[in-house]
């Protein structure tokens, strides 16, 4: 066997693990889109609930940091959180819904959290240490990555093409 020879069969072998790697990395795509649907579905659903329940604060806290409207912004919000976590968790609407939850959690930085988004490039650990992070990461996760194999989504889509 020759250096060449061997070589040949290495890089053969490296892309057979590899492309099997990638395959098995690949079917875990859905199962983990379904379990950042269902947390945080639930996570964003509790928060709207909530308030929901308490639309006068959230009213008052809206119109303290000087959010027009605030009247109509706060249901108009609650709903959006709790309503969007309950398509979320279904997985109906899903990139819709999770562009809305994004631009959501943006304005909450905006308005809320205006230091700690001014912070992301000088101090990220203040930017990810703020409550709208995680919920304006799992809502990009799901608004790029969709909501997966697991889905009212997936089995429209589905009906839609036979």
């Amino acid at each position: 066997m020759t250096a060449s020879t061997a070589t040949a069969t290495i890089s053969n072998r490296f892309n057979c693990w590899y492309c099997r790697f990638l395959s098995a990395v690949d079917s875990l795509r859905s199962p983990f889109l379904l379990l950042v649907r269902l947390y945080w579905g639930w996570q964003f659903s509790q928060t709207g609930w909530g308030k929901l329940h308490n639309l006068g604060h959230l009213r008052d806290f809206f119109a303290s940091l000087n959010i027009p409207a605030s009247g109509v912004i706060a249901p108009c919000i609650a709903s959006l959180e709790f309503f969007g976590g309950i398509l979320l968790i279904a997985g109906l609407g899903t990139r819709i819904i999770s562009l809305l939850l994004a631009l959501n959690m943006f304005a909450a930085y905006l308005t809320a959290d205006r230091e700690a988004l001014s912070s992301i490039l000088g101090n990220p650990g203040k930017f990810y240490a703020a409550d709208p992070f995680t919920f304006l990461f799992a809502a990009i996760i799901c608004l790029i990555f969709g909501a997966g194999f697991f889905s009212v989504d997936y089995a429209l889509t589905r009906r839609r093409r036979s």
